[in-house]
């Protein structure tokens, strides 16, 4: 089945569903996954985000994403005047990545309270994305569906007291992707829920031993 915004693409201020709604999403993505507000943003862009981008607004896009807009927000234009007022700081560059989607970008931003993140994403078209890199660690996930981000150390335990706390919640998982960088190191539990996650749920999670951190990504409303 063809799915609408296939045909008639998403809600948004454009010109183009890849390199401006694609590259808000991105951006707010980055900021959520942070998980507080960022000061200061290195944006590097990769093929046809760097060679095109500028004229389709991409750089506005993922500076607005950062200031928490979304792909229908009127401000998208502006989102340069607009970070300078609340205090964004931010640079661009170009980056030669390899082998991957002509439109991907790696933020690397920091937060007020100190946070760091280092994200990797790609818009896939239709205002759709991907994020394929987290902290240095290969992901897969789109934001289509809730999405939990779970930073915990590689060993046993964590992922069975995660799933139970999930299931006890009834919050159904439609979803999940185990993710690590060595064996014994530092990992990634990327779940995917039909339900939103509650504030209370998190905060569990975040008690479970060896979870280090989590962040959380609640889908747009459609």
């Amino acid at each position: 089945m063809i799915d609408i915004f296939d045909m008639l693409g998403p809600i948004m201020v454009g010109p183009s569903s890849s390199h401006t709604a694609g590259a808000v999403r991105i951006g707010h993505m980055a900021r959520t996954l942070l998980g507080e507000r960022p000061v200061k943003a290195r944006l590097c862009l990769h093929g046809s985000f760097a060679s095109t981008g500028p004229g389709h607004g991409t750089n506005r896009a993922l500076v607005a994403g950062l200031l928490g807009m979304h792909p229908d927000d009127m401000r998208i234009p502006s989102s340069f005047d607009v970070a300078k007022e609340e205090g964004l700081s931010y640079t661009f560059e170009t980056v030669d990545l390899g082998d991957v989607h002509p439109n991907t970008v790696v933020v690397i931003a920091e937060g007020a309270e100190g946070a760091h993140l280092e994200m990797q994403a790609c818009s896939t078209g239709g205002g759709r994305i991907l994020v394929t890199r987290l902290n240095g660690i290969a992901v897969s996930f789109t934001g289509d569906y809730n999405t939990l981000v779970i930073h915990n150390q590689d060993a046993a335990g964590p992922i069975s007291q995660v799933t139970t706390l999930l299931s006890r919640q009834k919050i159904n998982i439609a979803n999940m992707n185990l993710c690590r960088e060595a064996r014994g190191g530092s990992a990634i539990m990327v779940i995917e829920t039909d339900e939103a996650v509650p504030p209370v749920t998190r905060l569990f999670l975040g008690e479970v031993e060896g979870v280090t951190h989590v962040t959380y990504y609640e889908k747009e409303v459609e």
